[in-house]
């Protein structure tokens, strides 16, 4: 379906609109499939990236500043995120010995253990919305996002 007819405009819009509406419209459909796959585990988008971050960390703890870079939501708390994890027993969170400034963080086994439980449900999400493209055509979009982001 056209983005023209999803927010029922009547008004002509140019090219560049268009790309902006379709991927802001895009980005909250698989955000909100996504959502659904995350609720039973109560964790947001967000800490599921904190999570992931973590587990490729391979048991070396990361401090703040790496979370926060590798982040896909550059604007996130951190913090906010990494004391909800601590909550759940999901991450462990030290003072480094070596720098009492810096905070460590580690993903805990019962974190692991979600994620492990996650990756099927995930990777089929990613799936279902790859599934209506070639494999060159999901190269040549990427190859396109890249291109339109990086301006």
């Amino acid at each position: 379906m056209k983005i023209e007819e999803i927010i029922k405009s009547t008004v002509a819009m140019d090219d560049a609109k268009k790309v902006i509406l379709n991927i802001m419209y895009t980005q909250n459909v698989i955000n909100d499939k996504f959502s659904e796959i995350l609720k039973p585990y109560d964790l947001s988008g967000e800490q599921y990236n904190v999570l992931r971050i973590l587990r490729g960390q391979k048991g070396c703890p990361a401090n703040m500043c790496i979370i926060q870079e590798r982040m896909l939501a550059k604007n996130s708390n951190t913090t906010r995120l990494i004391d909800k994890l601590l909550l759940k027993d999901f991450v462990t969170r030290e003072v480094c010995p070596e720098n009492r400034r810096k905070i460590e963080v580690l993903i805990t086994q019962k974190g692991l253990d979600v994620l492990t439980a996650l990756d099927p449900k995930v990777n089929n999400h990613e799936q279902v919305f790859a599934a209506n493209l070639s494999s060159e055509e999901l190269v040549t979009l990427n190859h396109l996002l890249e291109k339109y982001r990086n301006n």
